[in-house]
């Protein structure tokens, strides 16, 4: 369906070629400035003719909050935000040609069979048009959660077809046993990012080789795919519903909802699985004094206690679907996006008969560099909604009772040996 979440709700609505795009976005909290101003930034970074290497369409994505806020301030009520669609061009969808054959690789058919009728142009709903909604609400979550917790989330490209940030190699099979890789994620942050456009590969000499890459492709009318990174910093821990909620799963399930998304690991990920346990283990360690910061895990609000981190961060900041406090960090795979100005053969819907399709409209030739801000929006949204369903627990138990201390103390002479 068109809305994602439980308690910070998000509807998109929308198609390619349609008049305008946008999403209602229920359940912000009340009594937060918002104007346009705060979320234009991402509608920048997501929106296409950004360099030579994106479509050309020239779509300013200008959003506009239509409801939900007074005088700048958020009401809790919906949120209505919009963004016209001012460079549609729907006739480079009108030929005999493509209405008697499905686009290879693209929804044409799938959605045929599913609804009975389809967008004519541009491929509707499953077109990456429908994620301005996704961005637009997404923005508004990441200034609630840095407002209030100071969470940062950043995403950056790590690769581009088989040019790779980092590399696997036997010694660094996945890139959390890499000690660059590690100290990267702890300082990254989005206007370094945006330092190296047009890839957003914050590394100068693999930046410019993936550019080179995609100017390749792009010149011989093809399209490439590639990974995004996400992280997550200052996250609170004890975030996640287990078991079906867990945070891993909401993050999974965001990501892979993205149009052209085809894989989605986090922490150590695939490469994890060559790394034997008795280094892949992240073993705790008493965190360092934060002063200032709120009680916002497992234990009672605003009761005081020891904060134990990780001393390595293999499992990506979430244990048993729950955020331990570490930074949270993630890579998703994105596919060669499907249109591209070849003539492919196809069949027609019937089936009767084959054709040859040659793609006119206007396309990416590698959709990364633009998939940063969605990524990062999604990751808003679940990190949003998530905290808002722990705060609600939290503030429920707050009048209960104070429980008795269900953690024993280091001196209080039980048993802590766990050995057989």
């Amino acid at each position: 369906m068109s809305t994602f979440g439980e308690v910070f709700r998000v509807t998109t609505y929308g198609e390619s070629h349609c008049r305008s795009v946008g999403c209602i976005v229920d359940g912000c909290p009340p009594g937060m400035e918002l104007t346009e101003d705060d979320i234009q930034p991402q509608m920048n970074r997501r929106r296409p003719g950004q360099s030579s290497i994106t479509t050309p369409r020239n779509e300013k994505d200008r959003v506009a909050i239509q409801s939900g806020t007074e005088f700048g301030i958020t009401l809790g009520t919906p949120i209505g935000l919009v963004v016209l669609n001012e460079d549609q061009r729907p006739k480079d969808y009108g030929n005999k040609t493509m209405d008697l054959y499905p686009r290879p690789s693209h929804a044409d058919w799938t959605y045929l069979e599913k609804y009975g009728v389809k967008a004519s142009s541009g491929g509707g709903r499953s077109s990456a048009r429908e994620t301005i909604g996704r961005v637009a609400a997404g923005a508004i979550a990441e200034k609630y959660l840095k407002l209030a917790y100071g969470v940062e989330i950043t995403a950056f490209v790590t690769s581009v077809g088989s040019v790779h940030m980092f590399p696997p190699t036997p010694e660094y099979p996945t890139p959390s046993q890499n000690p660059a890789f590690m100290e990267l994620i702890q300082n990254i942050d989005r206007e370094t990012v945006d330092k190296f456009l047009p890839v957003r590969c914050p590394d100068e000499q693999a930046s410019q080789k993936m550019a080179d890459y995609i100017a390749a492709f792009k010149e011989r009318n093809d399209s490439i795919g590639g990974t995004v990174t996400c992280v997550i910093k200052n996250v609170p821990s004890g975030l996640g519903e287990p078991c079906f909620d867990k945070l891993e799963a909401k993050l999974g399930h965001a990501m892979l909802s993205i149009p052209a998304t085809k894989g989605f690991e986090i922490g150590s990920g695939f490469g994890g699985c060559e790394v034997p346990g008795s280094i892949h283990n992240d073993p705790f360690i008493r965190a360092p004094e934060t002063p200032g910061t709120q009680e916002t895990g497992a234990g009672r609000a605003g009761t005081p206690r020891p904060k134990l981190t990780t001393k390595t961060n293999n499992s990506g900041g979430i244990q048993g679907g729950i955020s331990n406090g570490a930074p949270i960090y993630f890579r998703v795979a994105f596919k060669p996006p499907a249109t591209i100005s070849q003539a492919q053969t196809t069949a027609t819907y019937d089936g009767e008969s084959e054709g040859v399709l040659e793609a006119k409209g206007r396309h990416d030739p590698c959709v990364v560099p633009r998939a940063v801000p969605i990524v990062e929006a999604m990751a808003a949204l679940v990190v949003m909604d998530a905290l808002l369903q722990q705060m609600g627990r939290h503030e429920a138990r707050r009048h209960l009772p104070p429980l008795k201390q269900t953690v024993p103390p280091a001196d209080s002479g039980v048993s802590r040996d766990t050995k057989q």
